[in-house]
């Protein structure tokens, strides 16, 4: 799949995350295997961008692989000056925020709020691709709600409006994340246009992924909540997809290095007392990944092991106790899984 000029080398995004896809995260993602990696979103009113959170989110000199923006707003204009600024900042891509289901964001009319508003999103796009000389992409949900689920006509308007590619994530606003995604509008959306289309919403496995593929038709699928606290989904989904086989889980010893290399990372990236608030979120989510999913973890490590250790973690103040009790979690789980409890004494 090629966005722009951009040709990715698999059919594997990272979905953006308010508060999660930081480049800690994102570079982690891109070593694994994901094809690009879009950045948290980023408010388009440049009075905002003085605080620590906006300063952060606008470093891309080195962030890895392919450098995608995404930046929210309802002002045509803003949007266009948010874009221009980032591109000169060092992002390679422009995506624009259009399925935020959140309120906060809603009431501003921005995120999924404009799918109700197709004269504003074209304005808006148009203003945006106009601005910058870099690929404009664009992620929606399929409508405000299912009875205006309005997807094509937003799809259709992006294609003429010079957007690169399209991400849909198959539920309404109105949705937010409950039930089940759908997968017919998007592959609806995909015969209606003919820019690439990224399918996303649920997808948390390799089988799942090429299901989705399959149905939809779309040339990538986008991987969001599935990559929390598993980020290796990226290369397992991509050896599915080449071979047809499922790739072996990692074992212990190369979760001990992800884990304790990206909170090392989260501890430099952020600093030490923001670093170890942050990395409490992370561990928790491969902590339950570890009970939940992954193979052959969860038979030696029960729910109970799992919430005992995130209450130990969650309490810790320093970056040297996180380092030093993953490392003993670790050191004490590898070698003896099955055989006893983790001790926290």
């Amino acid at each position: 799949m090629k966005i722009g000029t951009y040709q990715l080398n698999s059919q594997v995004i990272l979905a953006p995350m308010a508060g999660i896809t930081d480049q800690p995260f994102r570079q982690l993602c891109c070593q694994l295997g994901a094809a690009l990696a879009v950045s948290e979103m980023l408010s388009s009113n440049p009075k905002v961008w003085h605080t620590e959170k906006s300063k952060l989110r606008m470093l891309h000199s080195d962030a890895a692989g392919i450098r995608s923006v995404q930046i929210a707003g309802s002002c045509p204009d803003e949007l266009a000056f948010a874009a221009k600024v980032n591109a000169d900042n060092g992002a390679q891509i422009i995506d624009i925020n259009m399925g935020c289901p959140a309120k906060k964001v809603n009431k501003k009319l921005a995120g999924s709020a404009l799918l109700k508003e197709p004269a504003l999103v074209e304005r808006i796009v148009q203003a945006v691709v106009k601005a910058v000389d870099i690929p404009v992409t664009l992620k929606i949900r399929t409508g405000w709600c299912e009875e205006s689920r309005n997807g094509i006509e937003i799809a259709k308007i992006a294609e003429n409006s010079g957007i690169a590619s399209l991400a849909v994530h198959g539920r309404t606003r109105n949705d937010f994340y409950k039930g089940n995604a759908e997968y017919d509008t998007i592959k609806a959306i995909k015969a209606a246009i003919s820019i690439p289309v990224v399918a996303n919403g649920d997808i948390t496995s390799p089988e799942k992924a090429l299901q989705v593929l399959k149905h939809t038709g779309a040339d990538a699928i986008m991987i969001g909540r599935g990559a929390q606290g598993r980020p290796w989904i990226f290369r397992e989904i991509n050896h599915f997809l080449a071979t047809g086989n499922k790739m072996l889980a990692p074992t212990l010893d190369e979760v001990r290095s992800i884990v304790l290399a990206h909170v090392m990372e989260l501890h430099q990236f952020y600093g030490d007392f923001k670093g170890v608030m942050i990395a409490r979120k992370h561990v928790s989510w491969y902590i339950h990944n570890l009970v939940e999913t992954s193979d052959g973890f969860s038979t030696a490590f029960n729910t109970d092991q799992g919430k005992a250790f995130r209450a130990i973690f969650n309490a810790l103040a320093s970056t040297d106790e996180q380092l030093a009790t993953l490392g003993k979690f670790f050191d004490d789980f590898v070698s003896a899984p099955s055989q006893e409890q983790y001790k926290l004494s």
